[in-house]
């Protein structure tokens, strides 16, 4: 499944997207507010306090869960981003954040934040 231009628009524009993670027993995990950036037809998300934060780590035991942000709402899978495109990235974290002072935009472009960058793909599914 792929994003439509809508979401990625409505997604891509908005400041701050909500996330949580689903637990082994299918449940979803309290959702955090985080940054959210737009690369061609995929997004993309950190975590600012690098693998340790308690809402990446949540990501890593299923590679499922539930975004919500500019309207829409979506399953999703965690999927490991190309750390190719890690400088791509950080020029649209500072573009778009540019005008939060520089300390946060400083912290997620970090060697540390880049480290959990994570793809968000839509997933199909449908969860009770």
């Amino acid at each position: 499944m792929t994003w439509t231009e809508n979401e990625l628009s409505r997604i891509g524009d908005t400041d701050e997207l909500a996330i949580a993670s689903r637990r082994g027993d299918g449940t979803l995990r309290r959702p955090r507010t985080i940054w959210v950036v737009r690369h061609g037809d995929s997004l993309y998300v950190r975590s600012v306090n690098g693998p340790g934060s308690a809402w990446y780590r949540g990501t890593r035991d299923r590679l499922e869960g539930h975004i919500a942000a500019g309207g829409v709402e979506k399953d999703v899978t965690f999927v490991d981003a190309d750390t190719a495109l890690n400088d791509t990235l950080d020029a649209a974290y500072r573009s778009k954040y540019r005008r939060y002072s520089a300390d946060p935009v400083d912290r997620i472009t970090s060697d540390t934040a880049r480290a959990t960058t994570i793809q968000l793909a839509p997933t199909a599914k449908d969860h009770a």
